[in-house]
């Protein structure tokens, strides 16, 4: 049994903890593609300033891009968020539970998240048929929309396939509390979540860690 404290999860040689690992990487891909996509903006925007303000020629289509790369960015990392917890929610009530009690109350929310998100997938979708049926282009410069809306329905498959796994993992600890975590985030308290952090900008530098407690 291996811990793994970036993950913020458990790995084993199970099927559920190869699925796991499988789908990891397919969302890590996802993350560092929509991060590719903030970077890109950036730097066209950086050169949009500068060629409308000392060349009088900005991007072409700038505004229309930034509208249409802003969903590639917005909903590819969401799956990898729901996989480390780094969603929003209130944990209030849930870190008062312990055992049992709080794997039941954290696949209930599995199955809402679950339900709400079959719903969306299919809507996104019959959105993008339509866009492609009608030929969807921006006002402006009239650029193909439907590139943009494939990446929803994209990135909503990956997350319902990130809740099934978590419904799974979640369910064999709710039959058997005493059974390691596996594909479920495990929530941590602030010294945790702050020993993560200095990890996370120090690495294994442990010098360099104890200094900045200190």
């Amino acid at each position: 049994m291996v811990g793994n404290a970036t993950e913020n999860t458990y790995q084993d040689n199970s099927l559920l903890s190869k699925l796991d690992q499988g789908l990891t990487k397919i969302e890590d891909a996802m993350a560092f593609a929509g991060a590719m996509v903030i970077l890109g903006l950036m730097i066209a925007g950086t050169f949009n300033a500068i060629g409308r303000k000392f060349f009088d020629t900005p991007v072409w289509g700038y505004i229309d891009l930034v509208g249409l790369f802003m969903v590639a960015f917005s909903f590819l990392a969401v799956s990898a968020m729901q996989r480390v917890g780094g969603h929003i929610r209130m944990e209030l009530l849930v870190r008062r539970l312990s055992g049992r009690t709080l794997w039941i109350a954290e696949l209930i929310g599995v199955l809402v998240a679950l339900s709400i998100m079959c719903v969306l997938i299919y809507y996104s979708s019959t959105a993008l048929v339509r866009s492609i049926d009608l030929g969807d282009t921006t006002i402006d410069r009239e650029i193909t929309i439907w590139p943009s809306k494939m990446w929803v329905p994209i990135a909503f498959a990956v997350l319902i396939a990130r809740l099934i796994l978590q419904m799974w993992g979640y369910l064999r600890l709710v039959a058997n509390p005493d059974l390691t975590p596996i594909a479920v985030p495990l929530m941590h308290s602030e010294a945790e979540i702050a020993d993560k952090e200095i990890h996370d900008t120090f690495g294994d530098d442990e010098t360099e860690v104890h200094a900045l407690k200190d």
